[in-house]
């Protein structure tokens, strides 16, 4: 069933809101808080692909960091004296930072295809550990390939010409702004972009086929879907927009190495999907505000060692608790009568 025109006026009138809202607020924060806000585009893209894979295709994994690492070093690689002697002098070092953010997203969607092939033979336990592995063994390969890498001692982007307004300022229509507003203006432009393609994306066949893929293999494969099509295409969009994160990550940073993507990492963002909410989209903003802010309050909080651990643990518990299915859960209760309503009427 199609939804109402009144609904689709809604949702585009939500969307223009949030986009004004978005372009705005920097006037209203710091550079510091600009930067955070920043993080949260960042996390918010990751959590997007995280959400496609397991929210709506049900395929369990732990190993996001590990695509965020290969998108962050793809862009450092390109930025840096590697990346002049891979791509040619005078193509690189007319190349700017944004230029490599797709090209990032591009190789994590490879690798996450190359894995997703021999993942099709797992399901549930199985499959989180394997992509937990990957996570675990990654950073032991990128110290090992320390003439591309940079080893322990990583890449630093910082004053690299090719990292726009060295990581000081930049020149926006003839506007000056902080490295930290541009950010801001650049993370969240990736972000909103990138969410309209998933939307669109999984308002499709291709969304109903990852949801009846979700709901029952055996009722999907008996309709006629490709399960093995459609559970590598979803590890490969995911590690796609992860890959985008970490190429974003790594202008952000201006810095990688192997302890800038942990293993953690990849925890962090299975805990964002899901106090986001599961199969939502638009409330995963509120699980990336989530990795973002509570350990820097929790931090505040109590400066004692391992406090901050417990305090976030204590409100991560808390929250499962109040909201089981996160906080898309929430706004769908509420919004379920309006919806219904509409339907009704149309």
């Amino acid at each position: 069933m199609k939804a109402p025109l009144a609904l689709w006026a809604i949702r585009v009138a939500l969307f223009a809101g949030a986009v004004t809202a978005l372009a705005f607020l920097p006037r209203l924060l710091g550079t510091f808080r600009a930067s955070q806000f920043a993080l949260v585009a960042i996390y918010f893209v990751a959590l997007l692909g995280l959400n496609v894979l397991t929210g709506y295709n049900g395929q369990i994994s732990l190993g996001h960091g590990a695509f965020m690492a290969i998108g962050g070093y793809t862009t450092a690689i390109l930025m840096s004296d590697q990346g002049l002697e891979l791509a040619g002098h005078t193509f690189a070092s007319d190349m700017r930072d944004i230029y490599t953010i797709p090209i990032a997203g591009l190789v994590a969607g490879a690798a996450g295809i190359a894995f997703g092939i021999p993942a099709l033979r797992l399901s549930g336990l199985y499959l989180a550990l394997a992509t937990f592995a990957v996570a675990v063994a990654l950073p032991s390969v990128l110290k090992k390939a320390e003439t591309l890498t940079g080893g322990s001692s990583g890449i630093n982007l910082f004053g690299v010409p090719r990292l726009t307004g060295l990581g000081v300022e930049t020149t926006v229509l003839g506007h000056t702004i902080s490295f930290n507003d541009w950010l801001y203006y650049l993370s969240w432009t990736v972000a909103v972009v990138l969410f309209a393609v998933a939307w669109l994306l999984l308002q499709g066949r291709f969304g109903r086929a990852l949801r009846a893929i979700r709901d029952s293999e055996l009722a999907a494969a008996a309709s006629g879907v490709s399960l093995a099509t459609y559970k590598t295409l979803a590890f490969g969009i995911s590690a796609f927009y992860a890959g985008v994160a970490g190429s974003l990550f790594a202008v952000h940073t201006t810095f990688v190495n192997p302890d800038t993507f942990p293993i953690t990492l990849s925890i962090f963002l299975l805990v964002g999907v899901v106090v986001g909410g599961l199969g939502s989209l638009s409330t995963l903003v509120f699980g990336a505000a989530f990795i973002v802010f509570l350990p820097d309050v929790a931090q505040r909080i109590s400066k004692s060692p391992g406090a901050p651990a417990m305090i976030y643990a204590a409100v991560l518990i808390a929250a499962m608790f109040v909201l089981p299915t996160g906080v898309g859960g929430l706004v769908r209760r509420f919004v379920s009568p309006l919806t219904t309503r509409l339907y009704t009427r149309s």
